[in-house]
């Protein structure tokens, strides 16, 4: 009989299919996670084929189990490449989604995002980002998710359980539509083996930040907040970008985002990477301007580009070592210098040693991993020396969030500071981005159509702009640096193209700016000017999350290895009217090392989501600022204190400062 060919929507309905489809050969033309070390004991291989297979019919396990058992001895886990889906995988019009709900529709589109081809890292893996931040663990769950989410209602709530769905549970239209977890461990079992064992299990995930919580819109999701990272490093040492030079590494789909950034602030960026696919992908996508593998030529373009005060972004195709290397050797001056490849993943890819090919890494890192952690804490140390050498010629070297420093100090490199407790370098959010944005309640707000139309996003970046040049008229003059930068931003925002995937949007704003312009996007649906608008930030913000080394490292408190912000956030979010919440651990800088947690929220244009865009988006904010307050930061203390004349509800308990003086007498 011949075979019917189900719809998109069909499919998405259908969940795990009855009838099992074929299995599918391995494309070696995508870019596939490295296989991940063995670590199960033989007893435990077989819990997890038992994991696997419990989504599946009994009359199909002895189908399967050879199959499932293949790919966990070939790629250290169980994706089940067999149920991938044969439609292209991409954010779709809102109304093409099978659903009784919009909400559920819209989470829908935001999940396919996280997993277009033209956005995550490993598609085949379902892995958005970071080398290992999943959106699910297998096929299985996200079909079984899609088809939860086509069946919810508005009243239901569906929970995900670190990317499997555990069901759909009766609930409330005020309550969010799905909550999500992802790596909530026990405190004792959150080293980076442990996410191995329980990874390979399919019992927890790593969600990184956006990933798992179905909110990553491609590398411009960090394009804006390293634009002002960049901006605002070179104002830091006074210097103009232009013809100056910034040198760092990764082309990943977080730190993908860094020549793009340097170009539009308008310095010179050389960026190292060792993967050619990826590196390749940002060539074709206009994210570098030129790529090179040859060292001299590389050192030849610099020269160039200085001499004739260029903007301009060079990738070179391998070792960053190499490069801060052999600018020492040629004394090139390096302006401002970082680092962003995947250490919260040292062992796992997200962090390859020099002296090895990119292939011969991947080899080793499977075969033989402690070789390969003793490989790449050499690799650490030599970047770390390199790094010292230009520090001690007037390069203003910072950390990226990434665990740069951390892991290098833990490899035993010289970054240490006299005291033997911090590092000799700052974090970013030490030295900018807290004191100059997120104390200030200024983070990476943003926005996708859910229409799918260009021009629907054209018209909420104008709707975004009018809305900031109208607030900065009345903002105080501690935040005036901010809001021009952020207008800048947004005015500049169709002809630097950088949508990759949904029609998305991200802009830097405090609580105020969020809450308008959100409300402008509400009243623009109701008039029918734009469709459906989803709302989220990154988790990399104000308030969403608790990381020593990153987000919270500028609380000096001695409360920075605390995660009670985010906890507090993400209940805080549930009750005021997110569409969907998340908490997980791990992202960004490390399994164990963060907790994080972010949002999603559907405009519809009803009176029901203007009440809750407001005491959502105000709480959102200033759980963080008056957390920073209570730390003593003085631009946070002044935030506070503005928030609070401008909503008489608001009461926040604010620190006394005790005179040094009166302690150094003790």
């Amino acid at each position: 009989m011949p075979t019917t060919t189900l719809s998109f929507k069909d499919q998405i309905k259908e969940g795990i299919p009855s009838v099992l489809p074929q299995p599918k050969p391995y494309d070696p033309s995508i870019n596939h996670a490295p296989k991940r070390k063995s670590i199960l004991s033989s007893d435990e291989e077989k819990l997890a084929l038992k994991n696997a297979l419990r989504y599946f019919d009994k009359s199909q396990h002895a189908t399967l189990l050879p199959e499932f058992k293949k790919e966990l001895d070939t790629h250290g886990r169980v994706y089940m490449y067999r149920l991938r889906p044969d439609y292209k995988m991409n954010a779709r019009p809102i109304d093409e989604y099978p659903a009784n709900s919009k909400q559920a529709a819209a989470i829908m589109l935001m999940i396919q995002n996280n997993l277009d081809y033209a956005v995550a890292q490993h598609p085949h893996e379902l892995i958005t980002y970071g080398g290992n931040g999943g959106v699910f663990s297998n096929w299985a769950q996200y079909r079984l998710t899609m088809k939860y989410l086509s069946e919810m209602t508005d009243e239901q709530t569906l929970v995900m359980y670190s990317g499997h769905p555990m069901g759909l549970f009766p609930s409330h239209k005020e309550a969010p539509r799905v909550v999500v977890t992802n790596g909530m461990m026990i405190p004792n079992y959150s080293q980076p083996d442990d996410w191995e064992k329980f990874n390979a299990l399919g019992v927890t995930q790593y969600g990184q930040m956006t990933a798992g919580s179905y909110m990553y819109i491609g590398p411009q999701g960090i394009v804006h907040g390293t634009t002002i990272t960049v901006l605002n490093g070179f104002r830091k040492i006074k210097k103009e970008p232009k013809g100056n030079l910034f040198v760092t590494s990764g082309l990943g789909g977080m730190s993908g985002a860094q020549p793009k950034a340097g170009n539009i602030a308008g310095c010179i960026t050389v960026c190292a990477e060792v993967n050619p696919k990826i590196t390749q992908l940002r060539l074709d996508q206009g994210w570098i301007d030129v790529k090179t593998t040859d060292l001299d030529e590389l050192v030849a373009r610099v020269r160039k580009a200085k001499a004739e005060k260029e903007t301009i972004s060079i990738a070179y195709l391998g070792n960053v070592v190499e490069v801060w290397e052999k600018f020492d050797q040629e004394h090139i001056h390096i302006d401002l210098g970082s680092d962003q490849t995947s250490l919260h993943n040292p062992w796992a890819g997200g962090y390859y040693p020099v002296d090895l090919s990119f292939d011969e890494a991947n080899i080793m890192m499977a075969e033989n991993p402690e070789l390969f952690k003793t490989k790449v804490q050499e690799s650490l140390r030599r970047q770390a020396k390199a790094i010292n050498n230009h520090t001690a010629k007037g390069t203003y070297f910072f950390d990226y969030g990434n665990a740069f420093l951390l892991e290098a100090s833990r490899a035993g490199a010289d970054i240490m500071a006299e005291n033997g407790i911090d590092f000799k370098y700052p974090s970013y959010v030490q030295d900018i981005m807290g004191p100059m944005c997120f104390d200030y309640g200024f983070g990476p707000f943003r926005w996708v159509c859910a229409s799918g139309k260009p021009e629907d996003l054209a018209k909420t970046d104008a709707i975004a702009c009018q809305v900031l040049e109208a607030i900065k008229k009345n903002s105080p003059e501690e935040i005036q640096q901010q809001m021009s930068d952020n207008i800048q931003w947004i005015k500049g925002a169709q002809e630097n193209k950088l949508v990759v995937g949904s029609q998305a949007r991200i802009l830097y704003a405090d609580a105020e700016g969020r809450m308008k312009i959100a409300e402008a996007f509400n009243k623009a649906i109701a008039n029918g000017e734009i469709g459906t608008v989803v709302l989220g930030r990154d988790h990399h913000d104000v308030s969403g999350t608790d990381s020593p080394y990153r987000e919270t490292s500028n609380i000096y408190d001695g409360s920075r290895f605390t995660a009670d912000m985010a906890i507090h956030n993400v209940i805080g979010d549930s009750f005021r009217g997110a569409t969907w919440v998340s908490i997980h651990n791990g992202g960004g800088v490390g399994w164990g090392e963060v907790i994080n947690g972010g949002f999603g929220m559907v405009l519809d244009g009803t009176k029901e989501a203007s009440v809750r865009l407001k005491r959502m988006l105000f709480w959102d904010v200033n759980n963080g600022i008056a957390r920073r307050s209570w730390a003593r930061n003085d631009e946070a203390i002044f935030a506070i204190k503005r928030a609070m004349q401008n909503e008489p509800n608001l009461k926040v308990t604010l620190p006394n400062k005790v005179d040094d003086d009166l302690l150094n007498s003790l």
